[in-house]
């Protein structure tokens, strides 16, 4: 909201003023074109209502001449604005039109801001708004961020948005980016190949820390697998930060079995080209869990560095079963699998 200094009202973050006489105000309403919360689109003038004494038809106090009756109330309307004194953001100089837009969430501005004109299109589109969104961060990885940000920035193409603009609505760095981790939707987003009885989703019997779920996979008596591959750009990275040489890839997954089933696991974790040929590649096949094991959960992890130009892709599989061989689910339980993409730190 303007904030009034004397008889001059200004705008947060701009560095310039309107000036009005005591019976102005300013007054903010949003464009119809853009819907954004906080976005303001237009500023107009309009006369302040007068402080002279109540119009017909405001009501007055009770018992004042009116027995107790109440008089019925009448809205004042509010006078027109000259056309003239409508002021839009499309006349405000280009810098600081893009340090207003800068404060607009990223989807809003690729779903809506994009639309309004082209103008607005083209700063959308281009990559200073979206280096500004990012230099915001101040932490030690925000900076670091933004320095690689600007070693690698995406070439730039008409009538089509900055992949910046992706990257920042969808902010893939630092999270899991495996769907469905622990099971807490079914087998959805798994490719899987069932064995013995096959794949089933329990109750962890034990709590996992950090799972955003606790529930888990379950294999039975004869090697279950799934798989899940990872679209790197898909999910909001572009082609030159990930051959930048600055990024690095964690990968974790947790399993364990029932205490009184031991379980066979194995991982494969391969980062694949656009063509899906193999670049690096990475297993983990650790001693079984014996029977009687007190509901035992352990955890593997293994980090790429140094990624090698060009990764797509990153498939994750993991197998497991019993070592009993009981029909049913007495295999290997895996959960809070994960595949987080950050920033080296140097």
């Amino acid at each position: 909201m303007p904030t009034r200094n004397n008889s001059c009202y200004q705008m947060p973050g701009v560095h310039c003023g309107f000036r009005v006489t005591p019976s102005v105000g300013l007054v903010a309403e949003p464009l119809g074109l853009c819907q954004s919360p906080g976005l303001i689109c237009v500023l107009r003038w309009i006369p302040k209502l007068s402080t002279s004494p109540k119009p017909e038809g405001v009501p007055a106090k009770r018992g004042a001449g009116t027995m107790g009756a109440w008089i019925s109330r009448t809205r004042v309307p509010t006078p027109e604005p000259d056309p003239q004194e409508v002021l839009d953001l499309s006349r405000l100089p280009p810098e600081l039109l893009l340090l207003v837009l800068s404060h607009v969430p990223p989807r809003t501005l690729l779903m809506h801001c994009r639309r309004v004109c082209r103008a607005w299109r083209a700063l959308v589109d281009g990559q200073a708004l979206w280096l500004l969104l990012l230099a915001r961060d101040h932490s030690a990885a925000g900076r670091a961020l933004l320095t690689l940000a600007r070693r690698c920035l995406p070439p730039a193409h008409e009538d089509t948005p900055c992949p910046l603009g992706q990257f920042c609505a969808l902010r893939p760095l630092g999270r899991n980016l495996i769907s469905n981790p622990c099971g807490q939707e079914g087998l959805r987003k798994w490719m899987v190949r069932h064995g013995g009885d096959g794949w089933v989703v329990e109750k962890n019997r034990k709590p996992v820390p950090g799972a955003p779920s606790q529930t888990c996979f379950v294999t039975s008596f004869s090697w279950c697998r799934k798989k899940q591959v990872v679209d790197l750009v898909e999910k909001g990275l572009w082609p030159e930060l990930l051959d930048s040489g600055g990024v690095e890839i964690a990968v974790s997954d947790w399993w364990g079995a029932r205490h009184d089933s031991g379980c066979k696991y194995r991982l494969f974790v391969t980062l694949l080209d656009a063509h899906q040929n193999v670049i690096d590649k990475f297993s983990a096949v650790p001693d079984p869990i014996e029977q009687w094991n007190n509901d035992i959960y352990l955890q593997v992890t293994h980090v790429f560095s140094g990624i090698r130009r060009g990764i797509r892709f990153v498939s994750f599989e993991h197998w497991g079963q019993d070592t009993q061989f009981w029909a049913g689910h007495y295999g290997a339980r895996v959960t809070n699998s994960s595949v987080i993409i950050r920033v080296c730190q140097s």
